[in-house]
Order: structure tokens, then sequence, then C-alpha cells
């Protein structure tokens, strides 16, 4: 098992260079978005990490090495000043992607860096479809080469009560948390996607991902209520 994921590693030391189509699967063509490599960072310091505690054999201190210059290069390559926060692709540009919600909840940026701070409170005002939801994008700034709109993706309103709590501001979360929780069906499932007009479920109906958030945040949540007591 070893063999194989320390070969991981050394793909990961290479492949965050390479154009993807990034989490959401862009039909077009491929950029260097910010979120893969913010994966490919995950993949190094989880290898050198493991290699650390258990005396496996590998390139331990090139994957530490690795992993800490591409935590640097996302936050000089894909920060837009005029924007005030990262964008989606590493050579900047101001567009948004709540995916950047992720990057401190991996542990590849401080949650309280004060980038990251900014890009949480650009995607709040930017990506906000009312109500606590938010887009995971906003297609005529991000095409994705699929037609017609969608609704709010549920899972990155919870990726942003995680940030919330990173940030200190517990009130915040909590409120956004239980407006979530609140929207769920009479058996208690979400779905993908809300319509923010209406309300209504749209997308796979329920969706794992958004339960997942649910129980994720709702578990750091009282953690951090807990640590505040």
């Amino acid at each position: 098992m070893w063999a194989s994921l320390s070969g991981l590693a050394d793909t990961a030391a290479r492949a965050w260079r390479r154009p993807d189509q990034g989490l959401w699967e862009i039909r077009g063509e491929g950029r260097p978005f910010t979120y893969s490599v913010g994966l490919c960072q995950v993949a190094l310091d989880r290898a050198a990490r493991i290699a650390e505690r258990y005396g496996l054999p590998g390139d331990v201190g090139s994957w530490r090495r690795d992993a800490d210059r591409l935590s640097e290069l996302i936050l000089e390559q894909s920060w837009d000043e005029d924007a005030q926060t990262l964008s989606v692709y590493m050579d900047g540009g101001g567009v948004l992607d709540a995916s950047l919600l992720n990057l401190p909840l991996r542990q590849v940026l401080p949650v309280d860096h004060p980038r990251m701070v900014a890009t949480t409170r650009a995607v709040a005002e930017r990506l906000s479809a009312g109500g606590g939801l938010l887009f995971r994008y906003l297609h005529d700034e991000h095409p994705d080469g699929l037609p017609g709109d969608e609704g709010a993706f549920v899972l990155c309103s919870f990726w942003m009560v995680d940030n919330l709590i990173g940030q200190g501001r517990l009130d915040e979360a909590e409120e956004l948390y239980d407006s979530l929780c609140s929207r769920a069906s009479p058996l208690g499932l979400l779905s993908e996607q809300i319509d923010p007009t209406t309300g209504v479920f749209m997308g796979n109906a329920p969706q794992a991902f958004s339960h997942i958030g649910t129980i994720a945040s709702g578990v750091n949540l009282e953690r951090a209520r807990s640590a505040s007591r």
C-alpha cells in the first residue's frame, strides 16, 4: 500500500502543473485550477506526515518542501489584488468558485489567513443565492460548457459554516447551520441543489455530499462551542 501511496505523492509533485477541469469537471479547455493545485498539496503533505509518523521510506524532505511551496504559490499566484480574493485559476483574474472554501478545510491554507478571510467574504457576497445559500460559481463568469442555469449547491454553504467556525464567528456559523438544516425534507433528507427562489430541491436527491456537510459542520460547530465554554 505504501508503495502505491508514495508513488501518488511523486505524481502529485509533477501533476499540479498540468491544466485540468477542476472539481466541477468543467466541459472545456483545461486550466490551472487553484483547487487542483491545493489537492496536490494535500497529497504531498499527507504523504510526508505518514512517512514521518511510521518511519516509512520516501523523499520526505522533497514532499514537505513541495507541499509548503504549493501553499505559497496559491497565496501568491491565485490572489487578485483588485478583486481582493483568491481566484478559481492559478493565474488569478478574480473569478470565484466556492471550491476555494475547501482550501482551509484540507489544511492547504490557514483558515484565518488574511487572504483566506477576504476570500470567504468575497464568496459570501458574490456567490450568494440568498437565505444562506451559495452558488458554486456564476455561469457568466465561469462558463462550464453546459446549457442552462442551476440551483444553489447545498454543500458549499456547509463549507462556509466551517470557514466561519475557523474564523471564530460562531454565532454566524450556528445561524447559517440551523437555517440549512431547516431546509431538510420531512424525512430529514437534503438534495444536491436548492432553487433559491422557491426552495424546491434540485439535482440528485437525496445527495450524500449534502449530508456529509451536515455531519461535518455539526461536529465542528459542537467542538468549537465546547472549546469556548
